[in-house]
């Protein structure tokens, strides 16, 4: 009984060890077997992953080649994929680049050229060079003008073409208290000179201020000539003194040259204390005024002229035979209308002489 169980224990502690031993092995195999497939599925993952990966870089080089290769052309793709699908390198455009470089760098001759190379300092130079012509012609151009300026004003002003002479003025009018002499004697200060710089202004101004001229004209004849004409009157009266001293002077007071053996008849006489004196005189400047103003078939006629005050002006015609009261020379057209149409009309002189226009509206007869 004893022995059979030391048997049974020990034979059934060898079936438990061996037992255990092929549960080690089972799992040991499963464990390994799911290791495998873990790394089979991982690696397959991974290929999967970079099969992606290089089928989307693909891609992108096609993309990259067919834009780059439009650019260059010049003109657009034929075709463009959408992103993931399929590119047909059939329809991609190509381009030959040698063929591209030799047609740029074949000259005139067709005989391949060097490709021209820019030198930017040549440039600069080139720019400086074309500047500094550019200056110099624009010089020259107003060097030019300034010549033909310069040399336009000599032959206006300073050449000998048109400076006047004296043997070219020309002088016509004046009389006896105007003589010519003095009339040259102004025009010829403009002698010598362009007539482009010579005033016609300037010598009437002149010629006018001469006493007895009352009017005066200056004419250019180019391309040497000045004419002059001026128109004098006689004096307008000569002042007579109490020493019997006659002076002859304009309607203005001026007193004229002094003349010898000159015929004063027919030219009224006004008697004054001095002459200076009676010049400056309000009555004597309104009768002078008066007189230079009358016709002068009525000045031939007058024998005295008589004036207390500057409103009394009055004058005697053939010795007395008519009178005439001007009074001032105010309304002085008037005036001698009203005369002339008494004077000369039997019916409205009458057997008077005497005749008042001082008030030329209503005028009185005596």
């Amino acid at each position: 009984m004893t022995g059979r169980r030391v048997v049974s224990s020990g034979g059934g502690k060898k079936t438990g060890g061996t037992s255990n031993k092929h549960g080690a092995r089972r799992r040991s195999g499963r464990s390994s077997e799911s290791l495998e497939r873990m790394s089979s599925s991982k690696s397959g993952r991974r290929v999967e992953s970079d099969k992606r990966a290089g089928s989307d870089r693909s891609k992108a080089v096609r993309l990259a080649a067919s834009s780059s290769a439009a650019s260059l052309t010049g003109a657009p793709s034929r075709s463009r994929s959408a992103p993931g699908a399929f590119v047909d390198p059939s329809a991609l455009q190509n381009e030959d680049l040698v063929a591209k470089t030799l047609q740029e760098t074949t000259g005139t001759l067709g005989v391949a050229a060097r490709p021209k190379v820019i030198d930017f300092n040549e440039r600069v130079k080139e720019r400086r060079k074309a500047s500094v012509r550019h200056l110099a012609v624009k010089l020259c151009a107003m060097a030019a003008a300034v010549a033909v300026v310069a040399g336009l004003v000599w032959f206006l002003f300073f050449s000998p073409v048109f400076l006047l002479e004296r043997s070219q003025i020309s002088i016509s009018g004046g009389n006896a208290w105007v003589s010519k002499s003095e009339i040259m004697s102004i025009a010829e200060k403009q002698k010598g000179k362009s007539l482009f710089l010579v005033s016609s202004t300037d010598v009437e101004k002149q010629l006018k201020e001469i006493p007895g001229v009352f009017e005066a004209k200056a004419d250019k004849r180019y391309p040497q000539g000045l004419s002059v004409a001026v128109k004098a009157q006689e004096p307008a009266a000569m002042l007579k003194t109490p020493e019997g001293r006659m002076t002859a002077v304009d309607g203005k007071g001026r007193v004229l040259n002094s003349v010898g053996n000159v015929d004063v008849k027919g030219i009224p006489v006004i008697e004054v204390s001095q002459v200076s004196a009676g010049l400056n005189k309000r009555a004597v400047q309104q009768a002078l005024k008066i007189l230079s103003q009358l016709p002068k078939s009525m000045r031939r006629g007058i024998t005295k002229v008589s004036a207390q005050t500057q409103d009394s002006v009055t004058t005697e015609l053939n010795g007395g035979e008519r009178v005439i009261v001007w009074g001032d020379s105010s309304q002085l057209d008037l005036k001698k209308a009203v005369v002339d149409k008494i004077i000369n009309d039997p019916t409205k002189i009458g057997d008077k002489h005497q005749v008042d226009v001082s008030a030329p509206l209503r005028p009185i007869i005596k």
